[in-house]
């Protein structure tokens, strides 16, 4: 049997995707060091997407940007994002990071804490949190001075203060708090 684990990371950010992906391994494979990629260095992190995408039967990664995120809320996005990155492997089960199950056509668990509990569903948080964590470093040099690359978008003091000084860019989810009260006011005419 074919299990598969998928999950997401960049929910709560202020800028940028939310990005998820999945990760089938033979059945029975263990790794000690794969787990919720939260609490591992990001040196730890790197070495092991190389691990991961060696060992893995199968391996998906899907961002979904700030238009998707504005029109869908962002916890539907991330469902979104989640279901893409299962669409793009063969699975029999798919073990899913929380308790909301995603829209997919394969049987489906949620595990809440997955990504601490099964490697399927840590190895997929790892490999999430790397590729975003990589394409917010991009997109800090093309919206220079909002500290993208230090903080990954997220609602630092410092990158709030960087919207609330130059406004909000592209690629600032304008629906959330700390970046619509700083929107230009457009008045109709």
């Amino acid at each position: 049997m074919l299990i598969a684990g998928v999950d997401e990371v960049g929910r709560g950010p202020l800028a940028g995707p939310v990005t998820a992906a999945c990760v089938v391994f033979e059945s029975g494979y263990t790794n000690p060091n794969i787990g919720d990629s939260k609490k591992l260095s990001a040196k730890k992190r790197e070495l092991l997407v190389e691990v991961i995408k060696k060992d893995a039967i199968a391996w998906s990664i899907v961002s979904v940007g700030h238009h998707r995120i504005k029109r869908h809320n962002i916890r539907e996005a991330s469902r979104i994002a989640m279901a893409l990155a299962v669409k793009r492997i063969k699975a029999d089960l798919v073990l899913v990071d929380g308790n909301v199950p995603i829209d997919i056509s394969i049987p489906q668990e949620t595990i809440i804490g997955g990504d601490a509990l099964r490697v399927e569903i840590g190895a997929a948080s790892i490999l999430a949190k790397v590729w975003r964590d990589h394409l917010m470093n991009v997109l800090d040099k093309k919206y220079p001075g909002y500290g993208l690359a230090k903080h990954a978008g997220y609602p630092t003091e410092s990158h709030r203060e960087a919207v609330k000084n130059y406004g909000p860019s592209k690629i600032h989810r304008v629906d959330f708090r700390g970046v619509r009260e700083y929107l230009p006011i457009r008045i109709a005419v």
